[in-house]
């Protein structure tokens, strides 16, 4: 009984440290600084591991993360995934073969405690590629609980020849 009560305690004042996730306050201070520790939690080069539980840590319970592709008959559709499928799904694509995705521009809206944010992307398998393998925008919901920001869906798609990103969303 004493050891499920400390449990439920320890786990009431400090749920991430229990799970093996640790925030880093400066993180989740801001718009801009959730954005940029998503971009640093995936980004690495080959044969160097990411930081998931950063990763994890910025995600709201329920959060999404929505590709869009086209599918074999040529209809756009939405791939939705959990963070932790995310991971399961490219996490070992992206350390295998190096992966840097930055920000090159961005745009936000917010009202009251709901944002949202086009940030434009280029990819990289390393940082120092002269030129990106690809480009979109990737589009941020978040939510600021009055502490924290929080990431609660995370949509995006890739330019392609047909679908160029338009000129205001490129600075």
């Amino acid at each position: 009984m004493r050891k499920k009560l400390i449990t439920a305690i320890l786990l009431l004042l400090f749920p991430n440290v229990l799970f093996g996730q640790t925030v880093d306050d400066e993180d989740v201070d801001s718009i801009g600084n959730i954005i940029a520790a998503v971009y640093a939690a995936i980004s690495g080069d080959a044969g160097v591991p990411r930081d998931w539980d950063r990763f994890r840590s910025l995600f709201a319970e329920g959060a999404t993360l929505s590709p869009v592709i086209r599918n074999d008959e040529g209809v756009f559709e939405r791939v939705i995934m959990s963070p932790e499928a995310y991971i399961e799904r490219s996490g070992s694509n992206l350390e295998r073969n190096g992966f840097h995705e930055v920000e090159i521009n961005h745009v936000t809206e917010q009202f009251g405690q709901i944002a949202h944010t086009f940030s434009t992307y280029e990819s990289r398998r390393r940082a120092s590629d002269p030129a990106p393998f690809a480009r979109g925008i990737n589009s941020f919901q978040l939510l600021h609980d009055g502490e924290r920001w929080w990431i609660v869906s995370i949509y995006w798609q890739s330019e392609s020849d047909t679908n160029p990103i338009p000129a205001k969303y490129l600075d």
